[in-house]
């Protein structure tokens, strides 16, 4: 089907949009790639378009149109639907992907619901049906690079935005990467203070938070708590700085005064941790590090799920690393009889999965404390 020649006045071309409208540069006109096989409207086209300060570039098939996009950047494109061999709708399906600057409308013949349904999905802009009003084609570019020009800017302000949370972020690990640095510093100044009181425990802290560690990590433990486990392992023992050293470092056994004084320290060192807002639930692991699954630890004799997962991680490497080394009432007992109070009491005393974690350490990924080599 053919579509009749228009007849254009100046006066009839002429459009203009008050208010908030278009404003062009000379030197910046808005480029339009016109896709049309029939001379005649492909020329009313450019005609239409450049009367109204378009800059307009004409092309009479899809493989023209190929080339003029991989020479020059066009704001829009009118493609019509039926042209020999590519259709309108696979130029687009090419053009629009590739172009991400430039939009479309579809002019064609054929008013088929589908296909407009097809190039709509497809992110094209409006399809007119010829013949067409000047006006509505005009109105219809106009809302199109309107349409077009308010994406960009949303882009554009989507990707700035990003970009300042993304510094934002990194700032802000950054800070929070020196303040966790101090804090290590901070806590491990406070365990070499304990442990200067103790020197049969020198290094105890700090093998147990290796140890504590690597078992939480076996477990797969999230980050954050694989953090929280090793700072509280560092400094567990912080409340032994209220146990006379002589009593610490005695050779013989304890008496029973002497014993209630050294169990002290959970609760000593909780209140200490207490008021101090860390990111980790310190003060609650310190607190139960020496708490066991049935019951019968101290010093709340909480059992099961009333103990935090770190304090029962914790426990585990504290008993493991107080057999495997010396103590002064008695040898070191070595790493096998640690390792198997732990077996012989998993799902007792120790909870199954830590257990579990811990023998596998040791057994299978060949974790051996610093002192094993000595």
């Amino acid at each position: 089907m053919r579509i009749p020649e228009y007849e254009i006045h100046n006066e009839s071309i002429k459009f203009q949009i008050n208010g908030n409208g278009k404003e062009k540069m000379e030197e910046e006109k808005v480029r339009i790639l016109v896709v049309e096989d029939e001379s005649p409207i492909r020329n009313l086209l450019k005609r239409l378009l450049e009367t109204n300060d378009y800059q307009c570039t004409l092309a009479a098939n899809a493989e023209e149109a190929r080339e003029f996009l991989k020479k020059s950047h066009f704001e829009l494109i009118l493609s019509d639907q039926v042209m020999p061999g590519e259709t309108g709708l696979e130029f687009l399906k090419y053009a629009l992907p590739n172009y991400p600057e430039t939009r479309a409308i579809m002019v064609s013949v054929m008013d088929s619901p589908g296909i407009a349904k097809e190039a709509m999905e497809l992110g094209v802009y409006g399809y007119i049906i010829k013949p067409f009003e000047a006006n509505e084609l005009l109105i219809s570019v106009e809302n199109a690079l309107r349409r077009r020009q308010s994406e960009i800017n949303e882009r554009c302000l989507r990707e700035n935005l990003e970009q300042m949370v993304q510094e934002r972020t990194r700032e802000l690990q950054e800070a929070l990467k020196k303040l966790r640095k101090s804090m290590d510093g901070i806590i491990q100044a406070v365990a070499m203070t304990v442990e200067s009181r103790d020197p049969y425990t020198a290094g105890h802290q700090k093998r147990v938070a290796n140890l504590a560690y690597i078992i939480a990590s076996e477990m797969r433990l999230q980050e954050d708590k694989l953090e929280g486990t090793r700072m509280a392992g560092t400094i567990h023992d912080l409340g032994k700085v209220s146990v006379p050293s002589e009593i610490l470092s005695k050779p013989g056994s304890l008496n029973e005064i002497e014993f209630g004084l050294i169990k002290g320290h959970a609760l000593v060192g909780y209140n200490i941790l207490k008021d101090i807002d860390f990111p980790w639930p310190m003060a609650q692991i310190v607190f139960q590090h020496h708490e066991r699954i049935n019951g019968s630890g101290y010093p709340q004799g909480l059992s099961g799920e009333g103990i935090l997962m770190e304090a029962k991680i914790l426990g585990v490497a504290d008993v493991v690393e107080a057999m495997a080394s010396h103590r002064p009432y008695r040898p070191a007992l070595g790493t096998d009889k640690a390792l198997e109070e732990i077996s012989r009491n998993k799902g007792i005393l120790y909870d199954a999965d830590v257990a579990d974690a811990c023998l596998k350490v040791f057994t299978e990924k060949g974790f051996k404390f610093s002192f094993d080599s000595l």
